[in-house]
């Protein structure tokens, strides 16, 4: 692809995070358009060197600091979006604020994700508070369930209640008629992602959760449907609360996005 810049970054490493964003900022360019798409799942427990655990560290806080970090950049363009990658296991837990890095409560790795992922759609929520003056807005967006890599650390036992096995070490479906889940392409998988960043339909919408190129409507906190949005995930007081506390625990001083 012509005119693409490729820089070295690792959410999961909040160095790497600042020396990648200190070398963005040296070009004093205007940034348009950032999407938050780094992301692992159903890690057994794991911590960064900060002694976080890592699929929150990684989904969410990462995402945090390079997005703090890139704010006058993003301020620069005046019309910019910033498009943070959720997903429908938002369902399987809201953010424990009291124990995010599960320091005191058993650690349960589908929790951790979910908790993960509401948190990027919390996020979206109270940053596109704090953007809209700016010309920025922010959405969370459900790409659908796609088969990629994301799926490595899932164990055969975690595959075959959707009708996937590992064959040679590659994940397969081998009869898709008897799959519960509609698996998308990764090109399908990538449209909301898309619609998110550039649609017009959004134009003065901001802080709210996508799928399938729409925004998702709210559903009961028991709905056991992969789709749609639990309230927990969009409740402005928990992003506040959440903003506070990623603030703290990266090391962001209060006031860094205004």
């Amino acid at each position: 692809m012509k005119n693409v810049e490729v820089g070295q970054l690792d959410q999961a490493n909040p160095n790497s995070v600042d020396r990648f964003t200190n070398e963005f900022l040296n070009s004093n360019r205007a940034l348009d358009l950032l999407i938050n798409n780094a992301g692992i799942m159903a890690t057994p427990l794991m911590r960064d060197e900060r002694g976080y655990e890592l699929q929150f560290a990684t989904n969410h806080l990462g995402h945090f600091q390079l997005t703090a970090r890139l704010w006058e950049a993003l301020k620069k363009s005046r019309n910019a979006r910033v498009v943070a990658l959720s997903s429908s296991g938002h369902m399987w837990s809201e953010v424990d604020l009291s124990d995010p890095n599960f320091n005191n409560r058993p650690y349960d790795k589908w929790a951790a994700y979910g908790q993960s992922k509401s948190a990027n759609s919390l996020f979206a929520v109270a940053l596109d508070k704090r953007g809209q003056e700016h010309g920025i807005r922010a959405f969370a967006v459900h790409p659908g369930a796609i088969l990629t890599d994301l799926s490595r650390h899932m164990t055969d036992e975690d595959l075959r209640p959707y009708g996937i096995y590992r064959v040679n070490g590659v994940i397969t479906i081998p009869d898709a008629s008897k799959v519960p889940v509609r698996f998308k392409t990764v090109e399908q998988g990538a449209a909301t992602t898309i619609w998110a960043a550039v649609s017009p339909q959004l134009n003065g919408k901001g802080g709210v959760y996508c799928e399938d190129c729409d925004i998702a409507a709210m559903v009961p906190a028991d709905n056991k449907l992969n789709s749609g949005v639990r309230s927990w995930a969009v409740d402005k007081a928990a992003a506040e609360a959440l903003w506070t506390l990623s603030e703290n625990l990266t090391a962001m001083s209060a006031g860094a996005i205004a």
